[in-house]
């Protein structure tokens, strides 16, 4: 982080995550000036497969880290001149017609569903069928919350006057206002990822889903004006009150824009507990058939996107199950216990001397699919735990490779560079592997915060201080180090990719579907 030296007017971003919560200020020119993070529990869980955490906990949170924010840096609340808030996605809340919540969230890894959804009459439902899509339906609706929670929950949802995502929630909180932004619609909702709005009244999405549309918030764009600070948020947060709170988007949306990705030639990667790999665009195009891409944090601009959902999850889980000592060590030091696992990756060569993972950790709808489960073959007595982290990092960095070549012909553009960003990007050794698995140079951002910067770009906008979102990213985003792929390295990971790893999940397939048939795990609705 750098203080100008002048007094110019700062941005409040405030990145509320799915591991942590942090408060931070920009510059003009996209500067970290000063940051406070909270760390969080992403949920807790009363059964298997439950994911909730309580709305009141996410917002003392928030509330924590600006708190911790002004106690460190006091100095700067006078000159904060605009704020924006980004969000996990996918994270749903129900509040009842006092605006109070009705149960805790339903965080985006809760895994409930249903098989007790609306059924289709038959002329909606011969289309469906006739185009191939019956099954994708189906899993739409049994995941949806809104239909669980009909089914299972009838009760709450009959009190339920307003369902938001988190994002909206905690929008209410610091302005007092319900809406939310249209880049933060991401979920099992009945949204129109074209048009950037709820979908039309004849749209097959309200017959699929329980909700209703007097249910749902209105939708700003990103960088529209949501109103000021409310004084009861002013008091909890200590951000100043009547300070202008602006329209952003999810985190992956604002961390494409914080990256200044806005062409489909430059991948952006996401290291995070979901990772991705995101290509923005003017144009409508579907990662894969039947599947939107997402609205960006940019209006009239589209975030095509492959996920692979349990991502940099897997890190905290090899954490808490194979790296006791360095979590001790860690705190011995006072540094977080992921800094320590490069010297791990040191100690295992590219390809991790024949062991290799396939990250599907978590069922998918289209590919994967609903029976995907994770894999890891080529075990030998030559075997650490150091080759099973290498295995993790590369695994991760083959899916995201398989997403950028599937979006590189969809989108009829070649990529020629990468950025990338969130938690994995800050090991230089992960970088490396990146630009080795892909062939091309990984530029890390000039900071780590690409989410709160591009929620900050917004607020930006919004204030007055660039006319578009393109001049703000001119001058709010640069490229930091850049990592160039090693030659002998690449040919490596290039056999491993194309002779074992693509080849992985269309072997394992079936055998996925005859464990889900034995087990009954993946349940299906």
């Amino acid at each position: 982080m750098t203080t100008p030296r002048d007094n110019g007017p700062l941005l409040l971003a405030i990145d509320q995550g799915t591991q942590s919560v942090r408060a931070m200020l920009f510059d003009l020119n996209g500067t970290l000036v000063a940051r406070s993070q909270v760390h969080i529990d992403a949920y807790f869980s009363t059964r298997p497969g439950y994911a909730e955490q309580h709305c009141d906990y996410f917002w003392d949170s928030l509330c924590r880290a600006c708190q911790q924010l002004w106690e460190t840096h006091g100095a700067l609340r006078a000159r904060v001149r605009g704020a924006a808030l980004t969000t996990q996605r996918a994270s749903v809340v129900c509040l009842d017609e006092h605006l109070q919540p009705l149960r805790p969230a339903v965080i985006w890894l809760d895994q409930r569903r249903t098989s007790d959804f609306p059924r289709l009459p038959w002329w909606l439902a011969a289309p469906v069928a006739l185009i191939g899509q019956r099954q994708i339906l189906r899993q739409f609706q049994s995941k949806a919350e809104c239909n669980w929670l009909a089914a299972d929950e009838p009760d709450i949802w009959a009190r339920t006057r307003h369902f938001l995502l988190l994002s909206g929630y905690l929008t209410h909180r610091l302005t007092g206002r319900l809406c939310d932004a249209r880049a933060s619609q991401v979920g099992y909702l009945p949204f129109d990822f074209r048009r950037g709005d709820w979908a039309g009244q004849h749209d097959l999405k309200w017959r699929a889903l329980r909700v209703k549309r007097e249910q749902l918030p209105p939708l700003l764009d990103a960088g529209e004006l949501i109103g000021p600070i409310s004084d009861e948020a002013a008091t909890a947060t200590g951000v100043p009150a009547g300070t202008l709170f602006y329209a952003a988007g999810a985190d992956k949306a604002c961390e494409v824009l914080g990256a200044g990705a806005l062409t489909p030639d430059t991948g952006s990667l996401s290291y995070g507990t979901t990772a991705t790999y995101n290509t923005c665009n003017t144009r409508y195009v579907t990662p894969q058939p039947f599947v939107p891409p997402y609205q960006a944090a940019v209006p009239g601009h589209y975030n095509s996107e492959i996920i692979v959902q349990r991502g940099y999850w897997m890190v905290n889980w090899f954490k808490r199950e194979f790296a006791q000592a360095e979590v001790q060590e860690a705190a011995r030091q006072g540094i977080e216990p992921e800094i320590l696992f490069d010297s791990l990756l040191a100690q295992s060569p590219p390809g991790a001397m024949g062991l290799m993972l396939q990250p599907f950790w978590n069922p998918g709808v289209r590919f994967p699919g609903p029976e995907a489960k994770g894999a890891i073959i080529g075990f030998g007595d030559v075997h650490t735990r150091a080759h099973l982290y290498r295995a993790i990092i590369e695994g991760i960095g083959y899916a995201l490779r398989d997403g950028k070549e599937r979006l590189a012909r969809r989108n009829r553009v070649p990529v020629t560079r990468l950025r990338v960003s969130g938690g994995g990007s800050q090991s230089d050794l992960i970088m490396q592997i990146t630009a080795d698995i892909f062939g091309l140079p990984a530029e890390r951002p000039h900071t780590s915060e690409t989410s709160g910067l591009g929620a900050a770009i917004n607020a930006a906008v919004g204030a007055g201080f660039y006319p578009d979102h393109a001049r703000a990213v001119a001058a709010m985003t640069r490229v930091g180090q850049v990592f160039h792929p090693d030659p002998v390295r690449h040919t490596l990971y290039e056999r491993l990719y194309q002779e074992v790893y693509q080849a992985l999940y269309g072997r394992l397939s079936p055998l996925y579907r005859r464990i889900r048939r034995i087990t009954g795990y993946p349940r299906t609705p």
